[in-house]
């Protein structure tokens, strides 16, 4: 049996399992997956991706939030907003689009969660890729000659790549990234980053008022970019998809780790927790006071956050939620784990298998690692 046979056969199973759930949940009518399976039979047979409509793509694409097993925020997974922009191949008018995205699901401050879809892959593979992981992210330029590090480490190949490409940044620590969107067959493009659009928020503390010295700060949005959503064999590899913040996402991870912005020794010196007689945990109660910081900021700046045990609880009800409807929940234990007291949560002393569940939002291969 031929590859191309192999794989139509394939993704003809997956479409039928899709419209069969689309039937089901949506509540369409015995005999309508059938009747668009008939539909779409020749692009399924040809190896090509089968054209959904849009209330197919918009439950797929929610359907995709439900399933992911990294995210303990999936209790909204119905209140997902879709845009369907799969006509769009074009890096700039893309760009263009973006920024359409962003200001809608930054809805000035109460942040709504949001998907758009580009153009599907097909036959040949992607015809359109989104270069950054997050649409918004800081600039890492490496260490300095005094021994400090500029930026943010996670990016530093990705702006060694925007340099090569003729970006010239500030070289600030909180530089935003450029946009890089290639067309298959055609060279990369960058756009910069629409920072009059992308909503920061200046780090302080409710009791230290030297936290501001600091000068920390993070974005309101965190919008994922280089992921692919696959809905009924069909793969969408720009996707750009965006939920809320969980404060210990910034506070413990981007802004603690060692291989991040490492700022907790930093904090605990100006809390006075080092020197000769140190406090053995000092490094627990300065993730403390950061993560206390981040929500005070996006609190009173008006920027939705949830706060690690909230959403451990949220993420509790939607497994009951799930558990009611008849389905099982997909979960990997180390992504739903908060990074700050992780035993004080429900969501640690429950077991969860990684079912792989489809639809589904996908790790793919970086774009210029792909070639």
């Amino acid at each position: 049996m031929s590859n191309l046979k192999n794989h139509s056969m394939h993704r003809g199973a997956e479409a039928s399992e899709f419209l069969e759930m689309c039937e089901e949940e949506l509540e369409l009518g015995n005999g309508y997956a059938e009747k668009r399976l008939n539909e779409i039979r020749n692009e399924l047979d040809s190896g090509n991706c089968w054209p959904m409509n849009f209330p197919e793509l918009e439950h797929g694409a929610r359907v995709a939030w439900r399933n992911n097993a990294r995210c303990i925020g999936r209790l909204f997974w119905s209140s997902l907003l879709v845009r369907d922009r799969r006509e769009l191949t074009d890096p700039a008018k893309i760009a263009d689009d973006l920024q359409e995205h962003v200001r809608l699901a930054t809805n000035s401050g109460k942040i709504q969660s949001l998907v758009t879809v580009y153009a599907p892959a097909d036959s040949n593979g992607a015809q359109v890729r989104i270069w950054n992981h997050q649409l918004f992210g800081y600039a890492g330029y490496g260490k300095q000659p005094d021994g400090s590090y500029l930026g943010d480490p996670k990016n530093e190949s990705f702006t060694k790549r925007a340099l090569e490409l003729g970006w010239e940044p500030e070289r600030t620590a909180f530089d935003l990234l450029p946009w890089i969107i290639q067309q298959r067959g055609e060279a990369p493009q960058l756009f910069p980053a629409p920072v009059d659009s992308c909503l920061q928020v200046p780090l302080r503390h409710p009791q230290f008022e030297w936290f501001t010295d600091l000068g920390l700060r993070w974005y309101a949005v965190p919008i994922l970019s280089d992921m692919n959503l696959r809905i009924g064999g069909v793969d969408f590899p720009a996707s750009p998809f965006n939920g809320w913040y969980m404060e210990t996402e910034i506070g413990s991870r981007d802004l603690g780790d060692v291989g991040r912005y490492n700022v907790l020794p930093k904090i605990a010196e100006r809390m006075g927790l080092l020197g000769e007689k140190s406090d053995k945990l000092w490094k627990d109660r300065a993730l403390v006071e950061l993560n206390e910081a981040v929500l005070h900021s996006y609190s009173e700046d008006g920027v939705r956050i949830v706060d690690h045990h909230r959403a451990s609880s949220e993420f509790m009800r939607f497994v009951e939620r799930e558990k009611e409807s008849g389905r099982l929940v997909s979960g990997n234990w180390s992504w739903l784990v908060p990074p700050m007291s992780g035993s004080a949560t429900e969501v640690f002393h429950r077991g969860f298998k990684d079912r792989k569940y489809l639809p589904d939002y996908q790790l793919q291969t970086s774009a210029w690692q792909a070639d």
